[in-house]
């Protein structure tokens, strides 16, 4: 995991529309930059659906929410049409951002080990450098986590 108080690595990642977008974009917003396993998983469907249902309260505080998994921009069109997602979902298939920020990890799952996307969200100030990082977050309380944090 990343260490707070750094600036927050830049990427350019197309959303489930294939828009680029550039951390830099989003300067002067609060980022909450919110890395998951995969679309249409449980934990997965449950933390983005409590991140869409507060959203209102994150847009008036002011921050942006997007969503990283190494799905693709297809798939995130999907996850996103199927659960009306309001908030941006980035595709990294290449893994550029997700090892950039450190989530790209070993895990072990019922004794087999494979490499894949540790759950883990930042919330980085509106000057590009990160206030909070929490790594193997709880997915149906990280949205409520976050809010808190802001």
């Amino acid at each position: 995991m990343l260490e707070i108080g750094t600036k927050a690595p830049s990427f350019s990642l197309p959303d489930q529309n294939g828009t680029i977008h550039t951390l830099e974009e989003y300067r002067g917003k609060k980022v909450i930059l919110y890395f998951y396993p995969k679309d249409n998983t449980p934990g997965c469907t449950r933390q983005a659906c409590n991140f869409g249902e507060l959203y209102p309260q994150f847009q008036e505080k002011g921050a942006v929410i997007l969503g990283v998994s190494k799905d693709s921009a297809a798939s995130h069109k999907k996850f996103k049409e199927k659960y009306s997602l309001p908030f941006t979902l980035l595709s990294d298939p290449e893994l550029s951002c997700i090892q950039a920020y450190d989530v790209w990890k070993e895990k072990k799952n019922y004794g087999r080990v494979s490499m894949g996307v540790v759950r883990t969200t930042y919330l980085i100030d509106e000057e590009g450098i990160i206030l909070k990082a929490f790594g193997q977050v709880k997915a149906a309380e990280n949205p409520a986590q976050m809010l808190a944090c802001l």
